[in-house]
């Protein structure tokens, strides 16, 4: 369940101010709310909410180098606040996103710095996005956000809703046939840094993913035992696919074809076409799976396996695994270095993040982080290692 010894954990939200008209993404999610939305604006939900102006001056682009992960990690920066991260995320693209759950109700943005740009107030109207049924602002408990490839909006997962039409609270140990209410995604101009979509998914959303290609954003639902898979532009949710109990992290191959999916409470991995919606699974990885990454060429797999205290490495295509090491105790998410060569793993009970060799899966270095790491992004531009620590700070690696 939600850590409830974390402070200023809100339990009832009432009379929260009315928000602006938004930009709305349709709304066509399982649990029949509704069946479309109207942008307030009146552009479509792929537009991003605004007009463009097409410039017949001939632009160029330049690659960035890629960073190196050959250096020792060296701690350059904690950042504190009003904050109680669950994810940090880079966008690539100079920002970084932290998910504050319930306990601040809250999405922070920094950038490469990690210096504050804005906070995001997790509250909006549903009803200005086509969601009837909700006659009051309501809030939500941002968990885990995605960026979509070209760079303009990101999307968030909720792991609940609060407000009138919304409850109980979610919790992390649920049956599958439970009470809690479905949930939403939060789509966030990143332009403008404020929520301009809603997309409805299931219950108690954990991780939330946007496919290379840009076509699809899928979310594991952890109460609802499945996998929601949406349209990017309309916010339509197109297929709902059992997974098992406890589904978490998911990663897209390059080709947009294939997802991956941690079931975290099987010692299974869920192996979804996403061209044709079959599943497979690679069954018996290990214990608690809980967050997957892809090598950049698409053929390794690699899990943590929070119930083991491992991490593992997989063929992609055909599961077997290769490698297992331990790296502390219950290991929670994992990033990988642009260059392929190194993972990053934090190990939430340690108090450590551990820096792999991604080729054989040796442990290169450990550093101690604060309390509870349970976080991890790699800016893929820097090489810096974001490290969000559940007790209300954030830490910046770079390489010494």
């Amino acid at each position: 369940m939600p850590r409830r010894a974390l402070p200023v954990l809100l339990a009832v939200l009432i009379s929260v101010g009315a928000l602006g008209a938004l930009a709305a993404l349709g709304a066509g999610g399982s649990d029949g709310d509704a069946s479309s939305a109207v942008s307030a604006d009146g552009p479509s939900a792929g537009s991003g909410g605004s007009s463009t102006t097409t410039s017949s001056t001939p632009t160029t682009t330049t690659t960035a180098p890629i960073p190196s992960s050959d250096g020792s990690l060296a701690l350059t920066r904690t950042v504190s606040g009003d904050i109680s991260p669950k994810s940090v995320v880079a966008s690539e693209r100079g920002l970084v996103f932290a998910q504050n759950m319930m306990y601040r109700h809250t999405i922070t943005v920094y950038d490469r710095n990690g210096d504050l740009v804005k906070t995001i107030p997790d509250t909006v109207n549903l009803g200005q996005f086509g969601i009837p049924g909700y006659p009051t602002p309501v809030q939500g408990a941002p968990v885990e956000a995605a960026f979509a490839p070209d760079g303009k909006h990101a999307f968030v997962s909720n792991y609940s809703m609060y407000g009138e039409g919304f409850g109980p609270e979610g919790d992390d140990d649920c049956p599958q046939q439970n009470s809690y209410s479905n949930s939403f995604l939060y789509r966030i101009d990143v332009a403008k840094l404020e929520i301009d979509g809603v997309v409805p998914v299931g219950k108690v959303p954990k991780y939330v993913a946007v496919t290379p290609d840009g076509k699809y954003v899928l979310t594991t639902n952890w109460c609802s035992y499945d996998l929601s898979i949406s349209d990017a532009a309309t916010g339509q949710e197109v297929k709902r696919l059992p997974m098992g109990p406890y589904p978490r992290g998911i990663v897209v191959s390059p080709d947009s074809t294939t997802a991956y999916v941690a079931v975290m409470g099987t010692d299974d991995i869920a192996r979804v076409n996403l061209t044709n919606f079959d599943v497979g699974y690679f069954r018996g990885v290990g214990g608690g799976p809980r967050h997957l990454v892809l090598s950049p060429d698409g053929k390794s797999l690699y899990v943590t396996l929070n119930a083991d205290g491992q991490v593992a490495k997989l063929d992609a295509a055909s599961g077997a695994v290769q490698y297992k090491v331990s790296t502390g105790q219950a290991p929670r998410s994992m990033a990988i270095s642009t260059d392929g060569k190194s993972l990053y793993v934090v190990n939430y009970e340690s108090g450590t993040m551990s820096k792999l060799d991604a080729n054989d899966m040796h442990e290169i270095q450990t550093v101690p982080t604060a309390y509870h790491p349970i976080g991890v992004t790699y800016d893929r531009t820097t090489g810096a290692v974001w490290v969000a620590n559940y007790g209300g700070s954030i830490e910046i690696f770079g390489s010494a």
